[in-house]
């Protein structure tokens, strides 16, 4: 339960970042709106992380939380705000993930 939960977070690590780029992008009262979108993603995220460490090592969820959050905004950026899709971008996301994947196994 506590490697989704700490999925979880990692997502709203996620939203957290997509929500700066978004409000950025925003004027007025959509900007405010995304901002308090990004302290709510902010809050979870950092909640559900406190959570998960009290029973996973701090080594390996923060490294996880942070390859989640690192893999899930570039994605995001990829995606959504049409930021270049380079080989050599796309190589180093893949080593990211199989690196998460690797904690992921090697811990207890």
């Amino acid at each position: 339960m506590n490697w989704i939960l700490l999925i979880i977070a990692g997502l709203f690590e996620v939203a957290f970042a997509a929500c700066l780029g978004k409000a950025k992008e925003a004027t007025g009262t959509e900007s405010t709106y995304w901002y308090i979108g990004f302290l709510v993603c902010l809050v979870v995220s950092m909640l559900l992380l406190i959570k998960v460490t009290q029973v996973l090592p701090i080594g390996t969820a923060y490294a996880v939380w942070t390859g989640i959050g690192a893999v899930g905004t570039v994605l995001v950026g990829i995606l959504v705000f049409k930021e270049p899709a380079t080989l050599w971008r796309l190589f180093f996301i893949t080593t990211l993930i199989a690196s998460i994947v690797g904690l992921k196994v090697v811990s207890h």
